[in-house]
């Protein structure tokens, strides 16, 4: 399985999406500059250009019409996925850090982290067919979490929204009244940092990576526990595979303690499970630096990593990966 290394950013990577189709890769990362690439060869397509600021997440519409990114700049952009065109800024008085559009993209919402005195929010808004008629309202704002908000997402058929961060704490919410539904256990869950969230293509459930150095896959509708991934390191990076019963699962530590305890190179690798067995089926070494970013292809054929190390590596399956028997 040779990999495609993809080199376009010139800092760390921070978030990997592809679109629904498959054939498109959308790569963020801190030096402002959202790319998008071709998702078979890795050819680099284009640049969303606007944002001054570490772009920390994007996703794009289900017709791969409309991108949406997050940024330290204190603004989330709306972009024209084909012509790279800035078409709508959503200002905020903190980062934007998780943006996630529902089903239909007719909402999005977007995380914004705690700044100069103003604490985490979750915030929805609506998403306009017309620009014309685009606001920067609030359709609803979700507060009184303590520490960051590192992802939210819509839950299934859109009435809810999951919110994981910093505190550990995974919540569902109504995403009509913001009311606070459930909250993870504290004894089952995580005991730090959740970095991490990607939800199955069906919503059943989702996975969360933490710095406690696990992953967890959790039922959607009543966060029940369904199982723990250990790894050596803490986690950065989930994602679930489409096609098989596997995850995948990324990190390492800070850039800052890597060069003091790592001197094999290339040593950081994304490391697969068996998604009911917990068991490690195997990894797939490269970055040269932790990695801060996962993502399966829709059609669960291939995957890319993100890393510490500004490079984006795409992966096509050798079909010996399918027949892996446990």
């Amino acid at each position: 399985m040779r990999p495609i290394l993809m080199k376009g950013h010139e800092r760390p990577l921070t978030f990997l999406k592809y679109n629904r189709d498959g054939d498109l890769l959308f790569s963020c990362a801190k030096d402002h500059t959202p790319t998008v690439w071709f998702a078979d060869n890795g050819d680099r397509l284009g640049t969303y250009r606007g944002h001054n600021g570490a772009v920390w997440s994007c996703d794009v519409s289900r017709h791969s019409t409309r991108l949406i990114t997050g940024s330290a700049d204190q603004t989330a952009k709306l972009w024209d996925v084909k012509t790279g065109k800035e078409l709508f800024t959503f200002r905020f008085d903190a980062p934007a850090r998780s943006v996630d559009f529902a089903i239909g993209d007719h909402l999005a919402v977007i995380t914004t982290d705690s700044f100069m005195g103003n604490m985490p929010t979750a915030q929805v808004k609506r998403i306009a067919e017309d620009l014309q008629d685009q606001t920067e309202e609030s359709a609803l704002v979700i507060s009184g979490i303590t520490g960051r908000i590192n992802r939210a997402v819509w839950g299934p058929g859109n009435r809810t929204i999951v919110t994981a961060g910093e505190d550990a704490t995974i919540r569902i919410w109504d995403s009509e009244t913001g009311k606070l539904l459930k909250e993870s256990d504290k004894e089952v869950g995580h005991q730090k940092a959740i970095s991490s969230l990607s939800k199955s293509q069906d919503w059943s459930h989702f996975l969360t990576g933490s710095l406690d150095k696990s992953a967890k896959l959790w039922d959607a509708r009543t966060l029940t526990l369904i199982k723990t991934y250990v790894t050596e390191r803490p986690v950065n990076a989930v994602d679930i595979s489409p096609l098989l019963d596997h995850v995948v699962i990324g990190g390492g530590q800070d850039a800052m303690n890597v060069t003091m305890t790592d001197r094999r190179a290339g040593k950081f690798e994304a490391k697969f499970f068996h998604k009911i067995l917990q068991e490690e089926i195997g990894g797939v070494k490269g970055h040269f630096g932790p990695i801060n970013a996962l993502a399966f292809n829709p059609d669960g054929r291939s995957f890319s990593s993100g890393g510490e190390d500004g490079y984006v590596r795409l992966h096509h399956f050798d079909p010996e990966y399918f027949n892996i028997k446990m």
